[in-house]
């Protein structure tokens, strides 16, 4: 997206801020901060204590800091707003506990297709673009392949038209015949499988729940594999089914 013409820099500094913060394993102090963000002393200073007035920033005895409640209270806030059952969150919990696999929900939201909840799991990698919140790369991702495949096609067509088909690694499809043929097999109550599109060394599993609803949902599960293991894929087919009276 190109930089707007009235974008307020200081607004745009203390996002730096709370990302740098919150990108790191420690605690940060006010002048590693500014290092960070490329930022001179002073304007750091002001814009740290701002941030630790409203909650968003937390001072440790140290004099260090790290992300406060209220960034926790917006990602509660940001999860309401999707208005999803309380039992969604624990299907999800209870596919990550027994495969030990990060689980994700996704959904169309205001006509894009995002995740709207996840439980990670040890034996997933951490994907920074699959996070609660986020669009994802419909034509690469499980996610987006399930979703997609539930749209009639015009209106598939279209939003891949406008969303674009990045190449992220040499096995992603970007051919929309090959994509095409690749939906027709996605149905209800049948696993949907990626190898490598999304992230080299990482397959993905998902399942489409409520297809003829106007709400339909994907729930996937990743593993740090060329594969999915046949209990991960059992698993994410039983969550489905569990989450098939919610819809």
């Amino acid at each position: 997206m190109p930089e707007p013409s009235d974008l307020v820099r200081s607004v745009s500094r203390a996002f730096r801020i709370l990302e740098e913060v919150g990108a790191s394993p420690a605690p940060l102090t006010v002048k590693a901060i500014a290092r960070r963000c490329r930022l001179n002393l002073s304007t750091t200073y002001h814009l740290v204590r701002t941030l630790t007035y409203e909650g968003y920033l937390l001072r440790d005895r140290e004099g260090r800091y790290v992300l406060g409640s209220s960034v926790a209270r917006r990602f509660h806030d940001l999860q309401a707003s999707f208005d999803q059952p309380p039992e969604v969150h624990e299907v999800l919990r209870h596919l990550s506990a027994i495969t030990r696999r990060t689980a994700y929900l996704g959904r169309f939201v205001s006509g894009r297709i995002l995740i709207t909840d996840l439980v990670e799991g040890p034996e997933s990698p951490y994907l920074e673009d699959l996070e609660v919140g986020l669009n994802v790369a419909a034509h690469a991702t499980v996610i987006g392949k399930v979703l997609l495949a539930s749209l009639p096609r015009p209106r598939r067509v279209a939003y891949l038209a406008e969303q674009g088909m990045r190449r992220f690694t040499a096995r992603t499809v970007v051919d929309t015949d090959a994509l095409e043929a690749e939906l027709s097999g996605v149905g209800e109550g049948r696993p949907v499988l990626e190898h490598g599109q999304f992230r080299d060394g990482v397959s993905c599993v998902g399942a489409l729940i409520g297809r003829d609803s106007a709400d339909p949902w994907a729930i996937v599960a990743s593993t740090r594999a060329d594969d999915v293991p046949p209990a991960v894929i059992w698993h994410t087919m039983r969550a489905a089914e569990d989450l098939a009276p919610a819809r």
